[in-house]
């Protein structure tokens, strides 16, 4: 567990975790390539600042202090979190996982074994433009990650970023109705994109404004 697999760790927030004061941990590499992404350090990252080990010595000095921990990158999933969440859960802290969900095997067994408490897990796009978004062709893991978490009844988010150039209403009201059709009843939070100096595809503002005024009801929405 030697090995420097977290990019930076953040002490402290309170926007992350809703309704909880938590830290972050950025996990580094990812297994998709979005085109709107600013944390593209992270992503192409080989070696980050911190081991396993590290975190682990953070946490323990913020018993008391912190309710719990985002793991967050970059994609934490690529890495074996069970030993990491196992010995962050033995302290007393929640967890929360953000996920792309292209892992389902150990978003289930994370889940199967109480080692997470809360997901907020990505939907990119619908899969007419998935590919061309994230760079990846594994939009059915995604899907088989949504399913397991609708019908276990676990406490999640779905969130989409939305860049009016990638993605218009109809896109949005499309992937809600995908939603609602497979159970999901909960809020769906839209995040705007907000443009860097550097993201993947050095894409900048949108060319036209987002029609909000388009977007069904179809499910509670909140934009962050």
């Amino acid at each position: 567990m030697g090995k420097k697999i977290v990019y930076d760790i953040t002490p402290f927030t309170h926007l992350d975790y809703p309704g909880k004061l938590a830290a972050i941990a950025w996990f580094t590499g990812c297994n998709m390539r979005c085109m709107y992404c600013y944390n593209s350090d992270i992503v192409f990252s080989k070696e980050g600042i911190h081991t396993v080990e590290d975190l682990l010595r953070f946490m323990g000095k913020r018993v008391g202090l912190l309710d719990g921990i985002v793991l967050s990158g970059g994609e934490p999933t690529l890495h074996d979190l069970e030993p990491i969440c196992r010995q962050i859960k033995e302290m007393g802290f929640l967890i929360k996982l953000d996920t792309n969900g292209l892992k389902p095997e150990q978003i289930k067994s994370l889940v199967q074994k109480d080692l997470i408490d809360y997901i907020a897990l990505d939907y990119k796009a619908e899969r007419a433009k998935f590919g061309y978004i994230t760079g990846s062709s594994q939009y059915l893991r995604f899907i088989e990650t949504l399913d397991f978490l609708i019908a276990r009844q676990f406490d999640f988010e779905v969130r989409t970023t939305v860049h009016a150039d990638l993605l218009n209403a109809d896109d949005i009201n499309r992937m809600m109705h995908e939603l609602k059709n497979r159970g999901y009843n909960k809020t769906y939070y839209l995040q705007t994109f907000v443009e860097t100096p550097n993201n993947i595809a050095n894409i900048k503002h949108p060319s036209k404004d987002f029609a909000k005024q388009a977007l069904r009801d179809t499910l509670p929405i909140v934009w962050r």
